[in-house]
């Protein structure tokens, strides 16, 4: 089924919210706690806790953020901001959160494969990074992009992923 067919069956109000929705606010999570974990990665010893509630509530103050700047945008635009709208846009920037979890969960679970804390932060990148390519080739997809285009925007992003890698050996060696 395509975009278009989805939409047509779609309250008028629902068509304009969701053609706007898409999952870059999780390449953007993701981006971020990778971003997370390079700069725990500066600071010396941290516990495993720290940095999964450092990734966590880092991701619900970026979420917060974005939900606000996206409702204060609607309410420059003159539109009359309801229950609906904020619900709506709530909904479509929780992917910034959800994307700290997998980076969260792997430092969670980083005791069970014999991981120092320099092996969880490096696993925890790694995850962070991978869930980057995931999500923006999750987002192309649901764009209706063609599978070149999908190629493209991961590659893209593992580069981008592959740099915060770079600047934490740069910084860290």
């Amino acid at each position: 089924m395509s975009r278009t067919d989805r939409s047509a069956r779609r309250p008028p109000h629902a068509v304009g919210l969701r053609a706007t929705a898409d999952y870059t606010g999780g390449v953007y999570g993701s981006m971020l706690a990778a971003s997370v974990v390079v700069g725990v990665a500066t600071l010396g010893s941290v516990t495993r806790t720290e940095l999964v509630l450092l990734l966590l509530l880092t991701g619900v103050v970026f979420w917060v953020a974005h939900v606000h700047a996206h409702l204060f945008g609607a309410r420059l635009a003159q539109r009359r901001l309801d229950r609906r709208i904020v619900a709506q846009v709530c909904r479509d920037e929780w992917p910034i959160v959800k994307a700290a979890v997998p980076p969260a969960l792997a430092v969670a679970v980083s005791p069970l494969f014999g991981l120092d804390l320099s092996g969880t932060l490096w696993f925890a990148l790694a995850v962070a990074v991978a869930g980057q390519v995931g999500w923006s080739a999750a987002a192309a997809r649901r764009a209706d992009a063609s599978w070149s285009l999908v190629a493209v925007t991961a590659s893209v992003n593992l580069v981008l992923g592959l740099l915060i890698i770079f600047f934490k050996l740069l910084v860290t060696h």
